[in-house]
Protein backbone atom coordinates (compact mmCIF):
# COMPACT_ATOMS: atom_id res chain seq x y z
CA UNK A 1 0.00 0.00 0.00
CA UNK A 2 1.34 3.36 -0.71
CA UNK A 3 0.49 6.85 -0.41
CA UNK A 4 1.82 10.19 -1.64
CA UNK A 5 1.02 13.91 -0.89
CA UNK A 6 2.06 16.42 -3.01
CA UNK A 7 1.87 20.18 -1.17
CA UNK A 8 3.20 23.24 -2.27
CA UNK A 9 2.25 26.82 -2.90
CA UNK A 10 -0.52 28.12 -5.56
CA UNK A 11 0.86 27.67 -8.83
CA UNK A 12 3.85 25.46 -8.17
CA UNK A 13 2.35 22.70 -10.31
CA UNK A 14 0.85 20.34 -7.95
CA UNK A 15 -2.25 19.63 -10.16
CA UNK A 16 -0.61 19.19 -13.02
CA UNK A 17 1.84 16.56 -11.11
CA UNK A 18 -0.89 15.22 -9.06
CA UNK A 19 -2.15 14.05 -12.30
CA UNK A 20 0.24 13.07 -14.44
CA UNK A 21 1.42 11.19 -11.72
CA UNK A 22 -1.99 9.49 -11.34
CA UNK A 23 -1.91 8.43 -14.53
CA UNK A 24 2.02 7.21 -14.51
CA UNK A 25 1.76 4.84 -11.89
CA UNK A 26 -1.80 4.50 -11.39
CA UNK A 27 -2.68 5.50 -8.56
CA UNK A 28 -6.25 6.97 -7.68
CA UNK A 29 -5.69 11.05 -7.58
CA UNK A 30 -7.86 13.66 -4.93
CA UNK A 31 -7.21 17.38 -5.08
CA UNK A 32 -8.73 18.58 -2.26
CA UNK A 33 -8.16 22.03 -3.53
CA UNK A 34 -11.03 21.06 -5.54
CA UNK A 35 -12.94 20.45 -2.74
CA UNK A 36 -12.42 24.32 -1.32
CA UNK A 37 -13.33 25.90 -4.61
CA UNK A 38 -16.37 24.10 -5.00
CA UNK A 39 -17.36 25.12 -1.04
CA UNK A 40 -16.36 28.26 -1.93
CA UNK A 41 -18.87 28.58 -4.40
CA UNK A 42 -21.54 26.69 -2.61
CA UNK A 43 -20.94 29.92 -0.17
CA UNK A 44 -20.98 31.94 -3.23
CA UNK A 45 -17.60 33.32 -2.25
CA UNK A 46 -14.35 34.16 -4.11
CA UNK A 47 -11.25 32.09 -3.18
CA UNK A 48 -10.03 35.20 -0.96
CA UNK A 49 -13.28 35.72 0.26
CA UNK A 50 -14.03 31.90 1.33
CA UNK A 51 -9.97 31.77 2.64
CA UNK A 52 -11.09 35.21 5.18
CA UNK A 53 -14.40 33.42 6.13
CA UNK A 54 -12.72 29.77 7.23
CA UNK A 55 -10.13 32.73 9.44
CA UNK A 56 -12.51 32.53 12.17
CA UNK A 57 -14.45 29.11 11.66
CA UNK A 58 -12.17 26.22 11.61
CA UNK A 59 -14.37 23.68 11.58
CA UNK A 60 -14.76 24.24 7.55
CA UNK A 61 -10.57 23.52 7.30
CA UNK A 62 -11.58 20.35 9.93
CA UNK A 63 -13.51 19.09 7.37
CA UNK A 64 -11.35 18.92 4.81
CA UNK A 65 -8.70 17.79 6.53
CA UNK A 66 -10.49 14.59 7.92
CA UNK A 67 -11.65 13.81 4.37
CA UNK A 68 -7.71 14.00 3.72
CA UNK A 69 -6.93 11.91 7.14
CA UNK A 70 -9.66 8.86 5.62
CA UNK A 71 -8.18 9.23 2.43
CA UNK A 72 -4.81 8.59 3.57
CA UNK A 73 -5.44 6.23 5.76
CA UNK A 74 -6.82 3.88 3.18
CA UNK A 75 -3.99 4.10 1.34
CA UNK A 76 -3.03 3.71 -2.97
CA UNK A 77 -3.32 7.15 -3.39
CA UNK A 78 -2.35 10.61 -4.34
CA UNK A 79 -3.54 13.45 -2.25
CA UNK A 80 -3.01 16.78 -3.16
CA UNK A 81 -2.96 19.32 -0.74
CA UNK A 82 -2.07 22.37 0.88
CA UNK A 83 -1.06 20.17 4.59
CA UNK A 84 -1.68 16.96 3.04
CA UNK A 85 2.26 16.05 4.11
CA UNK A 86 1.11 17.52 7.57
CA UNK A 87 -1.76 15.35 8.27
CA UNK A 88 0.28 12.40 6.89
CA UNK A 89 3.07 13.62 9.05
CA UNK A 90 1.14 14.19 12.14
CA UNK A 91 -0.57 11.20 11.98
CA UNK A 92 1.89 8.64 11.46
CA UNK A 93 1.15 7.67 7.90
CA UNK A 94 3.42 5.64 5.91
CA UNK A 95 3.81 8.52 2.86
CA UNK A 96 5.96 10.13 0.36
CA UNK A 97 5.31 13.65 1.20
CA UNK A 98 6.27 15.91 -1.59
CA UNK A 99 6.26 19.68 -1.61
CA UNK A 100 6.14 22.05 -4.60
CA UNK A 101 7.44 25.76 -5.25
CA UNK A 102 8.32 28.04 -7.32
CA UNK A 103 9.12 31.92 -7.20
CA UNK A 104 6.10 34.05 -7.06
CA UNK A 105 6.18 35.39 -10.80
CA UNK A 106 6.17 32.20 -12.43
CA UNK A 107 3.30 31.04 -10.17
CA UNK A 108 1.34 33.83 -10.75
CA UNK A 109 1.88 33.18 -14.59
CA UNK A 110 0.64 29.87 -14.13
CA UNK A 111 -2.53 30.91 -12.69
CA UNK A 112 -3.07 33.63 -15.46
CA UNK A 113 -2.51 31.03 -18.34
CA UNK A 114 -4.76 28.67 -16.24
CA UNK A 115 -7.81 31.47 -15.57
CA UNK A 116 -7.14 34.18 -17.35
CA UNK A 117 -6.49 37.74 -15.34
CA UNK A 118 -3.56 39.87 -15.03
CA UNK A 119 -0.41 38.96 -13.85
CA UNK A 120 -0.17 41.71 -10.82
CA UNK A 121 -3.70 41.16 -9.51
CA UNK A 122 -3.23 37.49 -9.20
CA UNK A 123 0.38 38.11 -7.17
CA UNK A 124 -1.94 40.25 -4.97
CA UNK A 125 -4.13 37.29 -4.61
CA UNK A 126 -2.04 34.68 -3.91
CA UNK A 127 -0.40 36.66 -1.15
CA UNK A 128 -3.44 37.40 0.40
CA UNK A 129 -4.47 33.83 0.01
CA UNK A 130 -0.60 32.43 1.09
CA UNK A 131 -0.75 34.85 4.07
CA UNK A 132 -4.94 33.51 5.41
CA UNK A 133 -3.71 30.16 5.41
CA UNK A 134 -0.28 30.55 7.08
CA UNK A 135 -2.60 32.33 9.69
CA UNK A 136 -5.20 29.26 9.86
CA UNK A 137 -2.73 26.92 9.84
CA UNK A 138 -0.73 27.84 12.43
CA UNK A 139 -3.60 29.10 14.29
CA UNK A 140 -5.32 25.63 13.93
CA UNK A 141 -2.70 23.11 13.95
CA UNK A 142 0.59 25.06 14.88
CA UNK A 143 1.75 24.27 11.35
CA UNK A 144 4.27 27.03 10.01
CA UNK A 145 4.01 26.01 5.64
CA UNK A 146 7.09 27.25 5.62
CA UNK A 147 8.61 24.41 7.08
CA UNK A 148 9.67 21.83 4.42
CA UNK A 149 11.56 19.44 6.77
CA UNK A 150 8.65 16.91 6.79
CA UNK A 151 8.75 16.28 3.23
CA UNK A 152 10.68 13.62 1.64
CA UNK A 153 10.76 15.84 -1.30
CA UNK A 154 11.27 19.37 -1.92
CA UNK A 155 11.15 20.51 -5.48
CA UNK A 156 11.78 23.96 -7.02
CA UNK A 157 9.23 23.65 -9.86
CA UNK A 158 10.03 26.62 -11.91
CA UNK A 159 12.48 25.08 -13.69
CA UNK A 160 11.18 22.02 -14.12
CA UNK A 161 8.92 20.74 -16.82
CA UNK A 162 6.06 18.60 -14.76
CA UNK A 163 7.02 15.61 -16.86
CA UNK A 164 10.79 16.12 -14.55
CA UNK A 165 9.19 16.64 -11.72
CA UNK A 166 7.34 13.43 -12.41
CA UNK A 167 10.25 11.46 -12.65
CA UNK A 168 12.02 13.03 -9.84
CA UNK A 169 8.97 11.45 -7.40
CA UNK A 170 8.76 8.26 -9.38
CA UNK A 171 12.60 7.58 -8.92
CA UNK A 172 12.24 8.15 -4.94
CA UNK A 173 9.67 5.67 -5.18
CA UNK A 174 11.62 3.18 -6.50
CA UNK A 175 14.20 3.73 -3.70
Amino acid sequence: MIAITISGTPGSGKSTVGRLLSEKIGLKYVYSGDIFRKTAKKYNMSLEEFGSYCETRKEVDKELDDYQLEILRNGNVIVEGRIAGWIAYRNNIPALKVILDADIETRARRIVNRESGDVEKRKQEMLNREKSEALRYKKYYNIDLKDTSIYDLVINSADKTPDEIVDLITQKIKR
